[in-house]
């Protein structure tokens, strides 16, 4: 019997102080994340620099993300992009008036030499 269907909408509060990550699905190499933001950004001077490709898209809301040594890229619903492993990014901001809702694909990368064939 296959899994019930899930709704990505689903049980998402009504008050996010804090950004929210829930993970939809994981295996072999991946991992499948639903990201809720309102207002949230990084940290002054923080970078993300991840071991793992991902690759994002805003389902909702709207975002600014910026790499390293770029210009600040928007998102909005809609918008997606690939990030390599290493490739150090940040959060500049999110929309605080509506959830911004992300969903990011988390795949081993070939720079570490773990991607499935």
């Amino acid at each position: 019997m296959p899994a019930p269907p899930m709704n990505l909408f689903a049980g998402i509060p009504a008050d996010v102080p804090q950004e929210l990550t829930d993970c939809l699905h994981s295996g072999a190499g991946l991992r499948i994340e639903r990201i809720v933001s309102r207002g949230q950004a990084s940290p002054p001077g923080f970078w993300y620099d991840q071991a793992d490709d991902e690759w994002v898209l805003v389902v909702s809301g709207a975002a600014r993300l910026r790499f390293e040594g770029d210009d600040p890229v928007e998102l909005r619903p809609g918008d997606y992009l690939f990030i390599p492993a290493g490739r150090r990014h940040r959060v500049e901001w999110t929309d605080p008036a509506e959830l911004t809702i992300w969903l990011a694909v988390h795949s081993a990368s070939t720079l570490s030499g773990e991607r499935p064939a």
